[in-house]
């Protein structure tokens, strides 16, 4: 019977090259040298009469087919690695890489925590987290999931509601001391607010209230404009430069603290949602939808 996947160590390779998208950094991961890793490439190419690789003198990138590829054999190979689990016995776990992007706020306040009970549930999962408030291409970029906050666009990407996060309107003691404490939103035009530009479109964020069952948008002046690090209003508030608005997940503690306090409660209650957005794959990874079901369980 001749051998009809003698060709399994140069998919190794390939997918080595495809995730690391560097013949270089595959060299040393697999501790032989670039050329050795361009012939194998070469040599894959040329048996399946594919080009895997968009090559320029600085960048590796998947071509189309090149993508289909690594995800049909990475599946594959997952189900070789389990296949050998359970021959051998031993419990199947669970394993593989999620690329993951979140927002500075979720990120730093809510992202640790379930990603401790998440890790500790599966062992042999690795996690990269990017944390930015950049609006990355999943697909383009090659991330598995992101987590988004507020109204999402219309898009052909999977959205899962994480939470309705409440908003919190704060100021330091010592501000409040020197400024007076604002009583209505008409006083909020006195006052010194901390406004924050949204990067996606170059405008101040609103702050939102509730007034019954009103909601109500109020856009702060923007004698401080924080860009970029939305935590950045939070920081300066708390050095008593002035009131921001963010949420209460953040601030919770501040105000425990008593280096932060609430204002116009009465306004309180506005919320805006937490999402994770993924695209739609037939063989998505098992630790992708393992991620996906332990963030979304009795949130849907």
């Amino acid at each position: 019977m001749s051998r009809q996947f003698d060709h399994l160590a140069d998919i190794e390779v390939f997918l080595i090259v495809a995730e690391k998208l560097s013949i270089s950094a595959a060299a040393i991961y697999l501790a032989t040298t670039p050329s050795v890793i361009s012939r194998t490439i070469t040599r894959l190419e040329k048996k399946l009469g594919i080009q895997f690789f968009r090559r320029t003198t600085r960048h590796l990138s998947l071509t189309e087919a090149g993508q289909l590829y690594y995800e049909k054999m990475q599946h594959a190979f997952q189900l070789i690695d389990h296949a050998e689990r359970a021959i051998q016995g031993k419990q199947l776990q669970i394993s593989g890489k999620i690329k993951l992007s979140v927002p500075t706020t979720y990120g730093h306040y809510r992202l640790p925590e379930l990603l401790q009970k998440f890790l500790l549930q599966y062992p042999d999962i690795q996690i990269e987290v990017s944390i930015s408030n950049r609006n990355v291409d999943l697909i383009a970029e090659g991330f598995d999931l992101a987590i988004r906050q507020g109204q999402l666009p219309n898009s052909t990407l999977v959205a899962r509601p994480l939470e309705l996060a409440p908003l919190q309107l704060v100021a330091s003691p010592e501000y409040l001391k020197r400024m007076g404490v604002p009583q209505t939103l008409e006083d909020l035009n006195h006052h010194q607010c901390i406004a924050f530009e949204l990067p996606s479109t170059g405008k101040v964020t609103p702050w939102f209230f509730k007034n019954g069952d009103n909601e109500i948008q109020w856009i702060p002046s923007n004698r401080i404009l924080v860009k970029e690090d939305i935590l950045g209003v939070v920081s300066l508030a708390e050095s008593g430069l002035g009131i921001c608005q963010t949420y209460s997940f953040i601030v919770n503690e501040k105000i425990r603290q008593e280096k932060l306090q609430p204002l116009l409660e009465g306004y309180a209650g506005h919320t805006r949602p937490f999402s994770l957005l993924y695209a739609q794959h037939k063989h998505m990874s098992s630790a992708t939808r393992a991620l996906i079901n332990f963030l979304c369980s009795d949130r849907d």
